[in-house]
């Protein structure tokens, strides 16, 4: 059977395990700048803004600047390929560090602001990594390859916080500063990594115009639309309930402490099963793991539903990031299998749209709902929506295993 260009065989996949590493490092180095935003940029916008309703707003605008660039961002890199494209996003996020150091310096809430949306941009050009380990991969080795890039986020759950501690006073008395030069750094070192990146830019010879079949046409497939669906769910509801978790567990009057070790240990939980995940997508395949990555996202609201202990909140956490990453990397494998690969900027960039414009909307939602309904609403909202994408998940399974039983 011949392969269409693009489509890599397993001996090789060679170039895709160098790709899938190098793409690896640059997630790690992004994540640590994100880990950076998610610990800081409430902390300072409180520190910066005359009127202290406003402190959360730059975590709303970092949602903002990735969400408005992920379809542009994928579409500049199907034109200019994905080196120079998330090389791109990583120069934008060395400006956005510097500009939110100075932004500090000059005690500048709006300029703050400015940077932060920067960063945000950053990190629409950084969330395709995963799509792009998949470029060069054969359709054996891509679970593999996507999940070895979102293994990458698992050193920044140790390095960024520790980054955080060692620099946030080290140009006092102007604090937290000096933690944002150090973002910047961590973007000319990706920039860097990703200078050894090699995925050409593909234009099939016989499509003239690059551009493959219309976007109306590719979204009739049910697989496409499932995995789509799955994604936003996988992601939005990790993001739901992360939001509100340190609110509530400071409204329960535990700690701060306890509310950082219970976002640590989720961090962790997102990314470890990275190192094994591929392996299980390809034992069991895309629909069941993500099936079973739903399951273990409801099963966090339900631990979530039975008390308000550390240990409640702590399990809750780590279910939740377990499931978002087998759903997650689940979905992401299945969009890659609904396109032709002249065909995945524009397929990818609504999965993203569609995907992010979801996880923007449980963003805002999270914390209103908590302030006006309490911590057992949060943990029971979200939960239709996982029933609903699980039942799909089953049904494609069920149906694609039945289609194998008549073909055989």
């Amino acid at each position: 059977m011949s392969r269409s260009r693009g489509e890599q065989s397993p001996e090789g996949d060679r170039l895709a395990r160098r790709n899938a590493l190098i793409l690896a490092g640059a997630q790690a180095f992004y994540f640590i700048g994100a880990t950076i935003h998610i610990t800081l940029s409430g902390l300072v916008g409180h520190l910066l803004a005359d009127d202290k309703s406003l402190a959360t707003l730059p975590v709303s605008i970092y949602v903002l600047g990735n969400f408005t660039t992920t379809i542009p961002a994928s579409l500049l890199m199907r034109r200019m390929g994905r080196r120079f494209g998330f090389q791109l996003g990583a120069f934008i996020g060395v400006i956005s560090g510097c500009l939110a150091a100075y932004a500090i310096f000059i005690f500048s809430f709006w300029l703050f602001c400015a940077a932060i949306f920067l960063a945000g941009i950053y990190q629409a050009f950084s969330l395709y990594y995963r799509f792009a380990a998949a470029d060069t991969a054969s359709s054996t080795f891509k679970p593999t390859a996507i999940s070895w890039v979102l293994a990458g986020g698992l050193i920044a759950a140790f390095i960024g916080p520790q980054i955080v501690i060692y620099t946030k006073d080290s140009f006092a008395p102007v604090l937290y500063a000096a933690t944002y030069v150090a973002y910047a750094i961590a973007g000319l070192l990706a920039i860097g990594v990703l200078s050894l990146l090699n995925i050409p830019i593909v234009t099939p010879a016989n499509d003239v115009n690059g551009q493959g079949r219309p976007l109306r046409e590719i979204l009739r497939q049910a697989k496409l639309r499932i995995a789509i669906l799955t994604g936003m769910v996988s992601y939005a509801s990790m993001i739901f309930i992360m939001t509100a978790t340190p609110l509530a567990m400071v409204a329960c009057n535990l700690s701060v402490e306890s509310a950082a070790l219970a976002i640590q240990w989720h961090v962790i939980a997102m990314f470890a099963p990275s190192f094994f995940t591929g392996a299980l997508i390809q034992r069991f395949g895309r629909e069941r793991i993500i099936f079973a990555g739903l399951l273990l996202l409801g099963c966090a609201g339900l631990v979530g539903m039975t008390g308000l202990q550390p240990w409640q909140f702590n399990t809750a956490l780590i279910l939740l990031g377990i499931g978002w990453n087998f759903g997650y990397i689940g979905s992401t494998t299945m969009v890659t299998d609904c396109h032709r690969p002249e065909e995945r900027g524009k397929v990818q960039a609504v999965n993203e749209f569609l995907v992010f414009g979801f996880v923007a909307l449980a963003s805002f939602s999270s914390g209103a709902l908590l302030h006006l309904s309490g911590w057992y609403v949060v943990t029971m909202a979200y939960l239709p929506f996982v029933a609903l994408a699980a039942g799909f998940a089953l049904l494609l399974d069920m149906r694609q295993r039945a289609q194998s039983a008549l073909g055989h």
